[in-house]
């Protein structure tokens, strides 16, 4: 492992001071961490966290927010907002440098924030939260002893973890409008929770509420006997194993046909729906949601970059899998011994001069090839039979007639929560 000190803009146009912890060897993937309030890049919860993650081949960026550790700026004028806008910036050096991030792991209100940032960043297929409160205004409790001086001057000195911090009404007024809740409700992706039930600071009742606020697939994992900034080497390196193992199961090489991939936010897993839009990988990465599946699509080498199949690829698959499918409801149905099937399959273009069975006689066509590969005890009869079935598979039909594609353009409409974080001054 080896660490890099980076810096990039943060959203108020001051410099951000981050490290980058690399693994030795190719990353397998790259995370963001975020980290508690007041805190900085290097606490102890997120250097461990991150310094362990490397051994399991995950790079991770940390960095101060905006007026906190080696960050530039007045933290007297950041707020919840501005810390979100700083993070889809972090997001935004790594996407230009590396890969953009497709984990989220943010520690305290570290967690709240990676929570609202993730519906501005499309690559994230995982988020993690540790001792996260449920909403901001948890950061009312700890500013109760000066609430009422902030409201009537306008700011005031607040002594936190053994620090003074100017707080500003702004502050106040910015926490007290953030809808979590819903954001949670719609995050579109993976959500591994991890609270201490003896958590002092940020009580483990808002792990539940996270929790229960989210949809599939979430995971709790509960951080037994470790205090809220995992001070002990144990809890941190513990925290950081089961997470890693957690996020395995969505790292980039193993999204495409995961079953538990999330649809993107604001998108509704509905039946017979795909949706497809541009990932951020590369000039032609598309990410692709069928229902409640999540895929990658992409050119390949050297148009683009091979993070996924290419169009034609889909195509085939789709053929294909409808070819298999059909042939075994068939089988079932008659009660025939069929053990397993496969399809292979390939595209190309030829000269239609050169098909003598088609109809088309000029220009070129496209050529499918199909292979189909039956296992078990048939006979010459029920193999043939079949064969001429894989023919009447619903898209091989579709391939054969008239289709009729209209295409229109989506109306202006803003998500609402996406408007709403607009005129709070967040980036879309």
């Amino acid at each position: 492992m080896h660490s890099e000190k980076v810096t990039f803009p943060g959203s108020g146009g001051t410099p951000l001071a981050g490290r980058l912890d690399l693994p030795d060897g190719q990353p397998q993937a790259f995370a963001l961490f975020a980290h508690c309030f007041t805190c900085s890049k290097d606490v102890l919860a997120a250097s461990r966290i991150a310094n362990a993650l490397t051994d399991f081949g995950i790079a991770v960026l940390r960095f101060d927010f905006t007026g906190l550790g080696g960050s530039g700026g007045d933290f007297a004028n950041t707020n919840f907002t501005s810390n979100v806008a700083d993070l889809v910036n972090a997001v935004d050096y790594l996407r230009d440098t590396h890969t953009a991030p497709t984990i989220l792991i943010g520690h305290s209100l570290g967690g709240a924030a990676v929570l609202a940032a993730a519906q501005h960043i499309p690559e994230v297929r995982a988020v993690a939260t540790i001792g996260a409160p449920a909403d901001t205004e948890h950061l009312m409790q700890l500013l109760a002893e000066s609430r009422h001086e902030i409201e009537e001057v306008g700011e005031a000195e607040v002594c936190l973890a053994a620090r003074t911090f100017r707080i500003r009404r702004q502050f106040l007024e910015d926490i007290s409008h953030q809808p979590q809740t819903d954001r949670i409700s719609r995050l579109g992706a993976a959500l591994l929770v991890m609270h201490s039930p003896v958590d002092e600071t940020v009580g483990v009742d808002n792990a539940r509420s996270i929790f229960d606020a989210a949809r599939h697939p979430k995971s709790f994992v509960s951080l037994d006997g470790a205090d809220h900034l995992l001070t002990r080497a144990a809890d941190a390196r513990f925290a950081a194993s089961v997470l890693a193992a957690w996020a395995s199961r969505y790292l980039d090489e193993e999204v495409t046909g995961a079953p538990d991939a999330a649809a993107p936010a604001g998108v509704d897993a509905e039946q017979g729906l795909v949706v497809v839009s541009e990932n951020g990988r590369g000039p032609y990465g598309q990410r692709i949601t069928a229902g409640g599946h999540l895929l990658n699509a992409d050119e390949p080498t050297p148009v683009g970059h091979d993070t996924g199949p290419s169009p034609y690829d889909l195509l085939l698959a789709g053929l294909g899998a409808c070819t298999s499918m059909t042939l075994r409801m068939y089988a079932t149905r008659k009660g025939w011994p069929l053990e397993s099937v496969s399809v292979s399959l390939r595209h190309s273009r030829m000269h239609a001069a050169d098909c003598a069975e088609c109809e088309t006689r000029a220009g070129q066509l496209d050529r499918v090839e199909r292979t189909v590969r039956l296992t078990g005890d048939l006979d010459d009869e029920q193999r043939q039979r079949l064969l001429e079935i894989a023919d009447q598979c619903p898209v091989h039909r579709t391939l054969h007639s008239e289709v009729d594609v209209r295409t229109t353009l989506a109306s202006h409409d803003t998500h609402p929560d996406v408007a709403e974080d607009r005129a709070a001054g967040a980036p879309t």
